[in-house]
C-alpha cells in the first residue's frame, strides 16, 4: 500500500492537490463530554465562574475547525465556506454532545476540520468547569458523515 503523505525516500510530504478539481464537501463530526451532576448544573443555570460555557465552546469549536492546518502537520490550508455547531443537552450522562458541520467547495475534504473543532470544543467545556469536576471524559470524537471527493459520501451507521 503507497501512503499518500510519504515521498519515494519514505519522507513526510503534503499531497499536491493542485490537479484536482474542486467540488462541494461536507463533514459532520461529533463527541461527548460526561460531567457531575454539579459541574452539568453550573452549564444549565449559566453559573460557571469562568462564563457562558456552551456559548464560549461553540466559538471554540469555530476557531479550531479553521485553525487545523496549523494544528494537523499534513492538513491543507481550506477556504472553508460554513461551519454549523450545535450542543445536544444529555441530562441523563449528564454531559453534552457537541457536533460540528464543516463545509467548501475545494480539492481536499473537511473531515479533519470536523474532527479538530469538535476536539477543541469539548476540550474548552473541560477547561471551564475543571475546578468543578476534574473526572470529566471526553468520549467518541468520530467522524459522522462526509460528501464529496474520490471516496464519494460515507454515513456512520
Amino acid at each position: 500500500m503507497n501512503l499518500t503523505h510519504l515521498d519515494e525516500n519514505d519522507r513526510p510530504k503534503m499531497v499536491d492537490v493542485g490537479e484536482k478539481s474542486p467540488t462541494k464537501r461536507v463533514a459532520t463530526a461529533s463527541g461527548t463530554i460526561s460531567m457531575s451532576h454539579e459541574a452539568y448544573d453550573a452549564v444549565i443555570q449559566n453559573t460557571a465562574k469562568k462564563g457562558p460555557v456552551l456559548q464560549t465552546a461553540v466559538i471554540a469549536a469555530i476557531m479550531g475547525t479553521k485553525k487545523t492546518p496549523e494544528l494537523i502537520p499534513m492538513c491543507h490550508p481550506l477556504l472553508l465556506s460554513g461551519i454549523d455547531c450545535d450542543i445536544e443537552e444529555l441530562p441523563d450522562l449528564p454531559g453534552f454532545r457537541l457536533k460540528v458541520t464543516a463545509k467548501l467547495s475545494g480539492k481536499t475534504g473537511v473531515e479533519m476540520e470536523a474532527l479538530t473543532g469538535v476536539s477543541i470544543g469539548l476540550l474548552t467545556i473541560y477547561d471551564m468547569l475543571k475546578a468543578i469536576d476534574k473526572g470529566m471524559e471526553i468520549r467518541n470524537i468520530r467522524l459522522e458523515s462526509k460528501e464529496g471527493g474520490k471516496s464519494g459520501s460515507y454515513k456512520r451507521e
